[in-house]
């Protein structure tokens, strides 16, 4: 086999054994150190910063690594290997300290907080840490949580846990009888407890009582497992106690009250509606001894005059020869409610007179027996009464309530209840709304009020609203001011109210630069068309509330001309028809695009 002797134009590569080319040849010798000595200087030189640039920016990538090449070729490695960076990922919540967590956490509400508990077992652990539950108040979601997740936050937070609600939290009830030990023994510390409504044994009524000796308010109205051995319990280790609502507990009597009266001296609110004994004098003198309730309800109870005589004069008083009455220090009583008391009347009621000057709130409702005679002078006595409930006194005439406008708490009434008094009328009630000018709810159901006194509310109110102060108002905002709900009126059933006095609070709350508008509760044939006037004048939508009053006021007349006979009757009835359509187009919002919708009376064949 031959070699080609052809000619060829491109230049033979050197093989490794070919000494036809130098390979010092790339390498320019600027001096050589002399022999022994150590080169002070670089022997060779970089390459020109032109051909450097080119060489820099080019790069390639080499499978899964990335290689590089080196700004200096010649004095140092010629490729450099670039590892991959791993993703990191951040844990903010973890690395956060405990605390700031904590912190965050609180601001949920505690629905939001039993939800996040089920992200992780650390999230589980901080959710349930009694740091967040110092305030159990189940008030909001006792539907929505389960038994389960109530029984964790009081076992895992007992410690913490200060205010303790479970109103109506019926999912306890079988968890009661397994975890009630233990869920007593966690909470050790509590000062406001409610197990109102609550479906509960003796033992875990117990259990709490006697292993919370520093309760300060007690709840446990409608609990049928509350008995008096309960209250011996509370006598002997809550002397702190201020607060007691033991209403509804059938099985309590005054027996048990009156060892929690002995030995809590602090005791300031007690109600105990529905409970048997208010006629044992023994207890009754005891309260009256230690004059330090300012709240007593005992309503729908057994006390009579008797029993409230003690309460408020005690037994055997001296009695002044000049003015008959008791010489006795003031009772401390600011409200009192004897509702359905109905062994009560008028000589029990006026022993309230110059003995309670603190009066502030009095419920006397469905106590039938009462007269006028009763409150002759027991309004000259009360100059700081606010709440009075008369509701079903059928002898009281407007007497008393002409006796209460002269009275110095006129000026301080601001609730009046006298629905079912069958014998008020305008007569009373014009001197009501004149003497009281900071009257905010009144309740005249089933009365003999008549459009009048719809009329007088609505100018007394208008007054109110001129006379009152009131807040800037720039003749450059355009914008109408809120409108505030001065007054709570309620006429249902009341036959001599008409539609011309409802007519009169809708025209009067719609009156331009108004604050102070009232709240009406009327005829449930009228209440639709009050309610939504009442939704447009708070949103400041003037003009539509004022067409809607319009266009009832319309078909109410058409309506009344309707049911008169004679001639036309047929043309009345026909606009009274037309009158009720366009109401109803206006009540429901106005007609679409400018027309009416179409209403059919049903089909017709030809």
């Amino acid at each position: 086999m031959g070699f080609s002797t052809a000619a060829t134009s491109a230049v033979a590569t050197p093989g490794p054994d070919n000494q036809t080319g130098d390979l010092k040849s790339r390498i320019r010798v600027v001096g050589q150190p002399p022999q022994g000595q150590a080169a002070t200087t670089p022997l060779t030189a970089p390459l020109p910063a032109e051909v450097r640039s080119s060489v820099k920016e080019t790069q390639f990538l080499v499978t899964t690594e990335t290689t590089a090449i080196n700004e200096d070729y010649f004095s140092g490695k010629v490729l450099q290997v670039v590892p991959k960076r791993e993703p990191q990922t951040i844990d903010i919540w973890s690395e956060m300290p405990y605390e700031i967590r904590i912190q965050i956490l609180r601001c949920l509400k505690p629905r939001e907080i039993v939800r996040c508990s089920a992200v992780s077992k650390s999230w589980h652990k901080i959710c349930f840490d009694g740091q967040l539950w110092t305030n159990v108040d189940t008030k909001d979601y006792y539907r929505e949580i389960p038994g389960t997740s109530l029984v964790k936050i009081m076992t895992a937070a007992g410690p913490f846990v200060r205010d303790l609600n479970l109103r109506g939290c019926a999912q306890l009830w079988e968890r009661w009888t397994t975890h009630g030990e233990a869920i007593s023994d966690a909470c050790r510390n509590l000062q406001y407890f409610s197990l109102e409504g609550c479906k509960i044994d003796n033992s875990s009524v117990y259990y709490f009582l006697i292993r919370n000796t520093r309760l300060v308010h007690i709840n446990l109205c409608g609990v049928q497992a509350v008995t008096n051995n309960a209250m011996k319990i509370v006598a002997q280790g809550c002397p702190q106690l201020e607060f007691l609502n033991v209403s509804w507990c059938t099985h309590l009597d005054t027996q048990g009250l009156h060892k929690v009266v002995q030995s809590c001296p602090k005791l300031k609110e007690l109600k105990a509606s529905e409970t048997r004994g208010w006629w044992v004098k023994a207890f009754l003198q005891d309260l009256f001894n230690r004059n330090t309730l300012e709240r007593l309800v005992i309503a729908h109870c057994d006390i009579d005059d008797e029993g409230l005589k003690v309460l408020l004069q005690g037994e055997e008083p001296e009695i002044d020869p000049l003015t008959d009455r008791a010489i006795i220090p003031p009772r401390n009583f600011r409200h009192l409610n004897l509702s359905r008391c109905e062994q009560l009347s008028d000589k029990g009621v006026k022993c309230l007179a110059h003995n309670v000057p603190r009066l502030v709130g009095l419920q006397l409702s469905h106590v039938i027996g009462l007269t006028d005679d009763a409150f002759k002078h027991l309004f000259e006595d009360t100059p700081l009464l606010t709440h009075l409930d008369m509701e079903e006194m059928e002898d009281i005439t407007n007497t008393t309530l002409q006796t209460l406008a002269q009275s110095p708490c006129a000026l301080r009434l601001q609730h009046l209840n006298i629905s079912y008094c069958e014998s008020l009328g305008d007569t009373g009630m014009l001197a009501i709304l004149k003497a009281c000018p900071g009257l905010r709810s009144l309740d005249l159901d089933n009365t003999r009020v008549s459009d009048l006194v719809l009329a007088e509310a609505a100018a007394q109110i208008r007054l109110r609203d001129q006379e009152g102060p009131r807040g800037p108002h720039l003749w450059w905002n355009e914008e109408p001011r809120k409108r505030k709900v001065a007054l709570h009126l309620t006429v249902y059933d009341c036959q001599n109210v008409t539609w011309t006095g409802v007519r009169e609070i809708m025209s009067r709350n719609a009156e331009q630069d108004r604050e102070l508008i009232i709240s009406l509760k009327c005829f449930y044939g009228y209440q639709d068309t009050v309610n939504e006037h009442m939704k447009r004048v708070k949103a400041g939508r003037l003009e539509s509330a004022e067409r809607l009053e319009r266009k009832w006021a319309e078909y109410m007349i058409a309506t009344e001309e309707a049911g008169v006979g004679g001639a036309g009757a047929r043309r009345r009835r026909r606009r009274a028809r037309e009158a009720a359509m366009v109401h109803a187009d206006e009540e429901e919002g106005g007609p679409r695009g400018g027309r009416r919708r179409a209403r059919s009376g049903g089909c017709a064949l030809m």
